[in-house]
């Protein structure tokens, strides 16, 4: 299945950073983590700084599925606006749902600097403006209704917009929160890290066979070699839906393209991601090296991949989209390319077990914050394992 086309910007800029050998032995574990993207290195890094005996298998190398083709903002707003989601989980569910996003970026943020890792974190603002003059009014009562629960945010008139980031649109909600990273080149160095103290990766190493038991599970690669482990932690994305006999979520291509070095806007945007109220939404951030990544166009995700002639038509639009909202701004594409992830309905994870695999945990971000998500999966995996419980479990479960 294809997760990204060939031109990945950020596959482009890194490179293949590092590469681990193939499986070749039969091995035990505590823990085996299946996928190594960003939710991989994030829930492996916990696991084995708790000590567990800790593997990481991967079909491919390191991070090259949607890590690769991720726009990687940070944002605590989820896909669903919180007042929306309220009347899906309750009041209190969306503001518990939120503010955890919120903690999630401060996390992260103290994990790279912990780690000295260098990932490309950046903090930054987030600015949600409304798409249509009939989109305001929900606009406003979302901002109002975060207003009212004590988030940080901010309602800018089309003026003020225009003012600080030379952009015409309809008026927009400032969230204080943010935070942009390379969430590619932040796997590779997450996991090289762990993996020079002792944490074991395999890369091309696809498994033809699961087994669940009481005790454990057992897999069998292709080569036929087993591995075998108390528990399996899937961080393997929206790939990992197909397991499930029940429909969990849609699978949508987005598409993203991403400007030369040095744009002449860089320095009234590098500080803010900037998305719209538009479903499918536009979505754009600065990059560490002063480019603009502009993403969105979804479609319904075709799993024979997307030809270079729907591509090409998808980042015209977005060339389109971008000149019109910012009239000043000289855009010059360098790179253009697709990536498919996952979509809930009320845009939360699937994080925990399933009945249907025993000794399974499942930390599957999805949308459009899958890797705020991945972090607090960290923390979730943990008080799993130890048996314990947390309000964001009962939120982000599977029968829900």
């Amino acid at each position: 299945m294809n997760l990204r086309s060939p031109e990945s910007f950020w596959l482009l800029k890194n490179g293949i950073l590092h590469s681990y050998p193939s499986l070749q032995e039969n091995i035990e574990c505590d823990i085996a983590v299946i996928g190594s993207g960003i939710t991989g290195a994030l829930i492996s890094h916990t696991l084995h700084n708790a000590g567990f005996r800790t593997v990481v298998i991967d079909k491919r190398d390191v991070a090259t599925g949607s890590s690769s083709a991720t726009t990687s903002m940070l944002q605590y707003e989820i896909d669903v606006p919180m007042h929306k989601l309220a009347e899906m989980i309750g009041e209190q569910g969306a503001i518990e749902c939120y503010r955890a996003g919120i903690q999630s970026i401060s996390t992260l943020e103290s994990l790279v600097k912990k780690e000295h890792i260098d990932t490309g974190f950046e903090r930054k603002t987030s600015l949600q403006v409304a798409h249509s003059r009939k989109a305001i009014d929900d606009l406003k009562k979302e901002y109002l209704y975060r207003e009212k629960h004590g988030f940080h945010v901010e309602w800018l008139t089309p003026e003020e917009i225009k003012s600080r980031y030379h952009m015409t649109s309809h008026p927009g909600i400032l969230s204080e929160e943010g935070a942009s990273i390379d969430a590619f080149k932040t796997a590779h160095e997450l996991i090289k890290k762990n993996h020079d103290s002792g944490m074991r990766v395999f890369d091309h190493t696809s498994v033809e066979k699961f087994s669940y038991g009481v005790d454990g599970v057992e897999m069998i690669t292709e080569e036929g070699f087993t591995i075998s482990c108390k528990k399996i932690i899937y961080c393997s994305g929206f790939e990992t839906l197909k397991m499930f006999k029940q429909k969990y979520a849609d699978v949508i291509s987005t598409f993203a393209c991403v400007s030369e070095e040095d744009f002449n806007l860089y320095p009234l945007l590098k500080d803010v991601l900037i998305w719209d109220t538009a479903e499918p939404y536009i979505y754009m951030r600065t990059t560490d090296d002063k480019r603009l990544l502009v993403g969105g166009e979804d479609i319904p995700h075709k799993y024979n991949g997307i030809s270079e002639k729907i591509k090409s038509k998808k980042t015209a639009r977005l060339n389109r989209k971008i000149e019109d909202l910012f009239p000043t701004l000289r855009f010059t594409e360098d790179y253009s390319w697709a990536g498919a992830f996952g979509v809930t309905k009320d845009g939360l994870p699937y994080i925990g077990e399933h009945p249907d695999f025993p000794n399974a945990i499942f930390v599957l971000g999805l949308g459009g914050n899958g890797i705020t998500f991945s972090v607090q999966g960290m923390d979730l995996v943990l008080k799993i394992l130890a048996g314990e419980t947390d309000p964001l479990l009962h939120y982000y479960r599977f029968d829900r």
